[in-house]
């Protein structure tokens, strides 16, 4: 049997594709109108909805809810936020520490929305652990745990070698950090279920309908128009293929392989009965989950961007990146070299110019939007959607300023990307410098990070 490449993803081959909802049917209007059927669009229309019963809320969604990245990620859900360092050097160490204690809330508060709302998603909360195969990697991973700390996780643990293995048995593995703010899911049964609860609600989902312009009070289609005194963008990777927000996010590419089902046998030499998400140190870093149906389902970046901010079609990967991620798989667990890769495919992730991820409504427009997560929006999307719900409650004058609203990444301001062919080629030189420096790392014995890494980190603004 080979291997399936794309059809959207192995989530949605073992779950089926959802049946198709009807597309626009003309100009119309609504109270809010939501761009993007993903979860930060689904969550945003769900609090939303639950805040204020009476709202009329639509939400447009160009192919079918889930079919971005919802549907294709690595089902992480964690406490991870991309842009953290950079608001606490902008509003202080506490400003920070508050938005990583609602990261770490967001993790119970979507187990709990799942319990209340019936959604059977795969949930296992193993909490996330990442590990180091080498001395640079324990020197990065041991800062990691301590500034973690210093955020004010405390409930963290590092482990050495032997305590690693007693968790999941990586070749090579010399240090672990791990935190209970983590879960196992399965992202497809996650976003059809929370499409259902919206759709319980009232909520009206057009699916097949691409926004092609979002202006003040509109969303542009060609079905027609959806008037509305909100409209949000909740688009991620694919922002940029919107009017006038080429450069905005930049699509980064990330890929995955599933296995076969493993045998008991196989489990056993690895351990991995907490089933925590898995990490690493690596500059181009790897992410794996331990599946329901026993599996192990394992992403990396691949190929990390298309010219022109291009997105694939089906969520095809290239063959070169199927066969570098059999080989973290393997460098892993090598007594998995004969296992058979079922299942393989890619998708795409917003990353802003400043690698910070935001929330934000212009009032004087009416506009908002939310993204940016670089690969955390499991989590992250219900965070922005709640915070979403709080600025247009404040805005509406339902309600004053909450602790949601007055977190540091709400109305941050990033400036867009370069131009091409720069972006193409800064995105390119920044991989090959990660993977370069990986590579003397792992053969080499320094316990300071490669200099290649650290000028690639500056110079890109990661």
């Amino acid at each position: 049997m080979s291997t399936v490449n794309g059809g959207i993803s192995f989530w949605y081959a073992q779950d089926g594709t959802p049946a198709p909802r009807e597309p626009l049917p003309g100009d119309t209007s609504a109270d809010v109108c939501i761009v993007g059927g993903g979860y930060t669009g689904l969550w945003t229309a769900y609090y939303l909805k639950k805040a204020v019963p009476f709202l009329n809320i639509t939400v447009l969604e160009a192919k079918f809810c889930g079919y971005g990245a919802s549907g294709r990620n690595g089902g992480w859900l964690y406490n991870g936020i991309a842009g953290r360092d950079r608001y606490a050097r902008a509003h202080g160490h506490e400003a920070a520490v508050r938005l990583q204690q609602a990261m770490n809330a967001t993790v119970g508060e979507v187990v709990d929305v799942c319990e209340q709302e019936k959604i059977d998603a795969d949930i296992h909360r193993g909490g996330v652990l990442e590990v180091a195969l080498s001395p640079a990697q324990l020197a990065r991973l041991k800062e990691f745990h301590a500034a973690e700390i210093a955020f004010g996780e405390t409930d963290r643990e590092l482990y050495g070698a032997r305590e690693t293995a007693g968790r999941v048995r990586v070749t090579g593995a010399v240090g672990s950090s791990w935190t209970p703010h983590g879960a196992r899911l399965h992202p497809v049964k996650l976003v059809k279920g929370l499409a259902a609860a919206v759709e319980a609600l009232g909520v009206t989902i057009h699916e097949s309908t691409p926004v092609t312009e979002i202006k003040p009070k509109h969303a542009v289609t060609p079905y027609g128009t959806v008037r509305a005194p909100y409209v949000l963008r909740c688009t991620e990777g694919f922002t940029a293929s919107l009017t006038g927000q080429r450069r905005t996010w930049l699509p980064m590419n990330s890929s995955m392989i599933a296995t076969e089902p493993l045998t008991d046998a196989q489990w056993e030499s690895i351990g991995w009965e907490g089933r925590e998400t898995l990490g690493d140190m690596a500059h181009a870093y790897m992410y794996a989950q331990r599946t329901a149906d026993g599996r192990i389902a394992l992403g990396g970046r691949g190929v990390p961007y298309r010219f022109g901010s291009k997105t694939d079609n089906d969520g095809r990967t290239q063959p070169q990146t199927i066969e570098a991620l059999r080989d973290i798989l393997v460098r892993f667990f090598p007594q998995l070299a004969g296992v058979r890769v079922d299942h393989a495919w890619s998708g795409v992730l917003g990353v802003p110019r400043d690698w910070c991820a935001t929330v934000t409504l212009d009032r004087s427009t009416g506009l908002g939007w939310a993204g940016g997560y670089v690969g955390s929006g499991v989590a992250t999307a219900n965070l922005a959607a709640r915070t979403l719900r709080d600025l247009i409650q404040q805005d509406s004058g339902q309600s004053g300023p909450t602790d949601l609203t007055t977190l540091p990444w709400v109305n941050h301001k990033v400036r867009k990307w370069e131009p091409e062919p720069l972006r193409w080629l800064g995105v390119q030189t920044m991989y090959a410098a990660f993977r370069g420096a990986d590579r003397r790392e792992a053969t080499g014995h320094a316990a300071t990070t490669d200099r290649v890494a650290v000028l690639a980190n500056r110079l890109s603004g990661r």
